[in-house]
């Protein structure tokens, strides 16, 4: 009887991985935004990446992140795609890793003080490099492939990120004092593998494609993260709340 319980939990898991490997990929080419002046740049199949780390763990996400975001890469930006397997992979891994291990036993005080403290960081960082690196025209790319025009340009004002630094912020220290303490792991999860991601990134263009300007990158990926981490885990919340048993 275990035996046919573990046989069907890997097959179940080897669909999820497939099925979200699959997003990832679509993700990442359908949708893409660009901020000319800053170099800025974001696509959602980061926020796949975290939602199937947080749902499924390390192994799909691993999966779904490496394979769906090469093959994007592949198709895309191929001189990307080998290291994209592995960084991409590896953020995967470290965040559904560290979601399902992390502090289990930490008392509920404790958590409330730390998601607190991550709230304010989150916040602060979305206005910092927001407010840097994606204002002023930002240029959306909608389709399959991309379009070579904007599917649509809009104009964005610093101001609006500081705005919404400060919501975040305080939308996080509200939920982790009010609603869910424990808040704090999967955004320390999800910041520990978008920082992998940020610095894989950079040394991957900086020793393989001997690109001397890999460190300005580094700014606007954090941005990524950023963006992907504040959308991603209202989903997974969201999700875990209609379908209760993938919590287990």
């Amino acid at each position: 009887m275990k035996k046919r319980e573990n046989s069907t939990n890997v097959a179940v898991s080897l669909a999820m991985a497939a099925v979200f490997a699959t997003l990832v990929c679509i993700a990442t080419i359908i949708f893409r935004i660009e901020v000319p002046a800053t170099s800025g740049y974001f696509n959602i199949g980061e926020t796949i990446i975290y939602v199937t780390a947080l749902l499924f763990g390390p192994l799909v996400g691993a999966f779904a992140g490496g394979l769906g975001s090469a093959i994007a890469d592949m198709i895309g930006y191929p001189v990307f795609a080998p290291g994209t397997l592995i960084i991409k992979g590896f953020e995967g891994a470290i965040v559904g890793f560290l979601n399902k291990k992390m502090f289990t036993k930490t008392s509920k005080f404790n958590w409330r003080i730390f998601t607190t403290v991550l709230g304010v960081i989150v916040g602060a960082l979305l206005a910092i490099t927001g407010s840097i690196y994606y204002h002023g025209d930002v240029n959306l790319y909608l389709g399959i492939p991309p379009p070579t025009n904007p599917t649509l340009t809009i104009f964005v004002f610093p101001e609006v990120w500081y705005f919404l630094g400060g919501i975040v912020a305080i939308a996080i220290v509200f939920i982790g004092f009010k609603i869910e303490p424990e808040l704090g792991r999967a955004i320390l999860s999800t910041i520990a593998g978008g920082l992998e991601m940020v610095a894989g990134y950079f040394l991957y263009e900086q020793l393989v494609l001997s690109n001397p300007a890999a460190i300005v990158e580094v700014a606007p990926n954090i941005g990524q993260m950023l963006i992907g981490l504040i959308v991603a885990i209202p989903i997974v919340k969201i999700v875990l709340r209609s379908l209760p048993q993938l919590k287990s």
